[in-house]
């Protein structure tokens, strides 16, 4: 797969696009002024970046995505634990739970998970 990286200004315009897709260029012009205060070349350098990397995609106009924020959120995830914790789960969960207690509502969501993952 394809590793894509983005920016925490980058992530957050990410957003923009991929909650209101497809969107106009033109309309991303605006809400980026008023979310970010940026210019209007500042947008399209941004957007151009994220359609270099073959995140988006702005064709006539009207941007949208070539990788969906759940496929994106799930690669960046996945390449944290392999990174940082040599591709193992449960020792991301130790390390996560030692921090942070689940809730139960947290817990039952996990088994429901795990349930599914084991029915295939």
């Amino acid at each position: 797969m394809t590793e894509y990286q983005m920016g925490a200004v980058e992530s957050r315009f990410a957003d923009i696009i991929w909650e209101n897709e497809p969107i106009s260029s033109a309309e991303l012009v605006k809400k980026s002024e008023e979310l970010f205060k940026w210019k209007k070349s500042t947008t399209y350098t941004v957007l151009k970046r994220l359609c270099e990397k073959g995140i988006f995609q702005n064709a006539k106009g009207t941007v949208t995505s070539l990788v969906s924020k759940q496929e994106f959120y799930s690669a960046q995830s996945k390449k944290f634990v392999d990174e940082t914790f040599n591709g193992s789960l449960p020792a991301f969960l130790a390390a996560f739970t030692a921090r942070k207690a689940l809730t139960a509502e947290e817990v039952a969501e996990l088994q429901r998970m795990v349930d599914e993952y084991k029915e295939g």
